[in-house]
């Protein structure tokens, strides 16, 4: 992959928004030049979709439950975790899965509309899965920073995306 590439990738998951024009001239590229990368980028797979970060805390008629969920599984052999995985993301709950080292093989984010929604599909869903041996739940209360961004801060001009 090109360096030119990499940069393009590095500023569209800082801000999806950014038109080509802009980008163009921060990387020094023709606005046509960029949608082209960005075509080439889609079509192999290095862009897999654009999202918005929601602090849904704001949305006063939302009342959601997040958790996370920590999932012990006995790897099948020749597949390793990654069956298992594939079983577990397919469910609408889920919304990431990630293979993790550790005391636990996956970690498993999952989002309800009440506490007991997410407990049952932890108890009637996931655990009942053949090789899921154990579970912990982590129910998120307050999120601080998420991708970068820093949620519920004085300072408006603080509350944006921090680059290391």
């Amino acid at each position: 992959m090109e360096q030119k590439e990499i940069e393009l990738l590095k500023l569209l998951e800082k801000n999806g928004r950014l038109d080509t024009e802009t980008i163009g001239k921060m990387i020094d590229e023709t606005p046509e030049k960029v949608e082209e990368m960005i075509a080439k980028l889609e079509k192999e797979h290095a862009i897999l979709g654009y999202s918005t970060l929601v602090d849904w805390s704001s949305v006063y008629e939302y009342e959601g439950v997040a958790a996370l969920i920590d999932v012990k599984v006995t790897p099948v052999r020749g597949v390793g975790f990654d069956k298992i995985a594939s079983r577990i993301y397919r469910f609408p709950e889920v919304k990431a899965v990630y293979l993790m080292s550790g005391a636990y093989d996956l970690s498993v984010s999952v989002e309800g509309k009440t506490m007991m929604e997410v407990s049952r599909f932890v108890s009637e869903k996931l655990s009942t899965l053949d090789t899921v041996i154990s579970t912990t739940t982590h129910f998120i209360l307050k999120k601080y920073k998420h991708d970068g961004i820093i949620f519920e801060d004085d300072d408006d001009d603080k509350r944006m995306m921090v680059t290391p």
